[in-house]
């Protein structure tokens, strides 16, 4: 046991361990195939992070071998007149004869208080656990709404955002680069233009809600600046999408949104946040949902 202690390391994730923690991942994870943690992999090889801050997450190494990984997704956000470091805990495992070494990661990962971290996935059993360790849970639940049943406001348009699409007229520079480079990850990016001139930028994930055999398609909203942004717009947006066999839009909430037929349930979605900054809804950009898929 002295001897294992010696030799295991954890250490920042590099380039070069991507195969290594695929391998690692894909026998973690029953029903993820290695390549669906290997396009994750590389898309997080190839995009911006804060400076400062690991690309990849941490490992734990024994003798050149991962037998541990938790992946780790930082971004900046723009938190009142403030940058804002937030931290998306995603993917984590460690191989059964390690797992006591397992907590090495999480104390790594976590040691940065001007980080805001956030875990958008967790089981429900493990809900009392996360929060015995300091998160906060800032969205209790999931709205699951039809908005194609809202009415249409009149002389409201939706565009839809190709992958290679320039400025966009009425968004910013930076907001018309979010929403390019997550139709690249495969989103669904939408502008809506109302006949004031102003313009709603929208990005939406495929994704299915399985209950036994029932598998309703839906999408689930990944950004908006507003949620009374995707009320005023739900009309126009559910007709768009009943055109591609899509329903429902999944936002994350805390009850019921007014103004959007639909149901509200605590069952799943719960996500949770710890550190300075309290993250809002409809901001899930740049974390596991968009890079690894749902």
């Amino acid at each position: 046991m002295s001897e294992l202690r010696q030799q295991i390391r954890c250490r920042e994730i590099a380039e070069t361990d991507i195969d290594a923690v695929a391998d690692l991942l894909t026998r973690g994870f029953f029903g993820r195939s290695r390549q669906y943690w290997m396009q994750g992999l590389r898309r997080q090889a190839l995009r911006e992070v804060p400076n400062g801050y690991p690309r990849f997450g941490y490992m734990l190494d024994v003798g050149g071998d991962a037998v541990g990984v938790l992946l780790l997704l930082y971004t900046s956000r723009i938190s009142g007149n403030e940058v804002a470091i937030h931290c998306n805990l995603s993917s984590w495992y460690v191989d059964p004869a390690f797992r006591n070494y397992a907590p090495l990661l999480t104390k790594v990962a976590q040691r940065h208080r001007e980080v805001t971290y956030l875990n958008i996935s967790p089981a429900s059993w493990t809900w009392p656990i996360i929060e015995t360790q300091g998160f906060n849970s800032y969205c209790s639940g999931l709205f699951f709404s039809v908005p194609a049943l809202s009415r249409v406001t009149p002389g409201m348009t939706v565009d839809i955002v190709a992958p290679d699409t320039p400025a966009i007229a009425g968004l910013s520079d930076s907001e018309s680069e979010l929403l390019t480079r997550h139709a690249r990850y495969g989103c669904l990016s939408l502008v809506c233009h109302a006949a004031s001139g102003e313009t709603f930028p929208f990005i939406l994930q495929p994704l299915r809600i399985r209950r036994g055999w029932i598998a309703p398609p839906a999408m689930q909203l990944v950004y908006c600046r507003d949620i009374a942004d995707f009320v005023q717009c739900a009309g126009r947006i559910g007709r768009a999408l009943i055109r591609r066999g899509k329903i429902s839009v999944i936002l994350d909430s805390n009850g019921a949104v007014p103004g959007l037929a639909g149901i509200f349930s605590r069952a799943r979605g719960r996500k949770y946040f710890k550190g300075p900054h309290r993250p809002r809804l409809a901001d899930l950009t740049d974390t596991e949902l968009v890079l690894y898929g749902p």
